[in-house]
C-alpha cells in the first residue's frame, strides 16, 4: 500500500501572530518534524488528535505540547475553544512574533486554518460551526511600534 500523501506544513500569519499548520508525525519522522518546528520558531504545539508520538523529544527541545483532542470531522468543545483563546492571548502577549503549531493526524480536518492555503481543510459540519461562531474574546496588545491592536481570534 502506498504511503498517504500529506500536505506540506503551512504558516499562517496575522500581525504579530504566527501559526504553523501541519500533520502529526510518527516516531520515525519526529526528528524531521522537530527540525521543521524549529525553522518556524514554534514554542508551543496544540495536538488535537490522538497521540502518535512521544512528546519527550519535542519537550526536550523547549517546545511545549498541549493535548486538546476532539473527534475528527467534528467541532471543538467549548472548553477547547476557551483554552485556545487563553493560549493565544497569553502567548502573543508574552512572546510577540512566536509561532504556535497546530496539528491533527493529517493536518486537514481538525486543524483550524485558512481553506485557501490548504484545500480540503474543513468539512461541511465544521464550516457550519465556523459560520455560526461568535467571537468570545478580543486580543489587546501593543505592537512594537507602540500602537494598540484589537484583534478577534476564532
Amino acid at each position: 500500500m502506498a504511503p498517504m500523501s500529506r500536505p506540506a506544513p503551512v504558516e499562517v500569519a496575522y500581525r504579530n501572530m504566527r501559526f504553523l499548520i501541519t500533520h502529526s508525525p510518527t516516531s520515525g519522522t519526529l526528528h524531521r518534524f522537530i527540525a521543521e518546528l524549529k525553522t518556524h520558531g514554534v514554542t508551543t504545539i496544540v495536538r488535537v488528535c490522538e497521540a502518535t508520538y512521544d512528546t519527550a523529544l519535542v519537550e526536550k527541545e523547549g517546545i511545549q505540547v498541549l493535548d486538546w483532542p476532539f473527534d475528527d470531522g467534528s467541532s471543538p468543545s467549548t472548553q477547547i475553544v476557551d483554552d485556545w483563546l487563553r493560549l493565544v492571548n497569553a502567548k502573543f502577549r508574552e512572546e510577540p512574533g512566536c509561532c504556535i503549531a497546530v496539528h491533527c493526524t493529517a493536518g486537514l480536518g481538525r486543524t483550524p486554518l485558512i481553506r485557501q492555503k490548504r484545500r480540503g481543510a474543513f468539512n461541511s459540519k465544521q464550516l457550519l460551526y465556523l459560520e455560526k461562531y461568535r467571537s468570545k474574546m478580543r486580543l489587546r496588545f501593543k505592537h512594537s511600534n507602540g500602537h494598540k491592536n484589537n484583534c478577534c481570534v476564532q
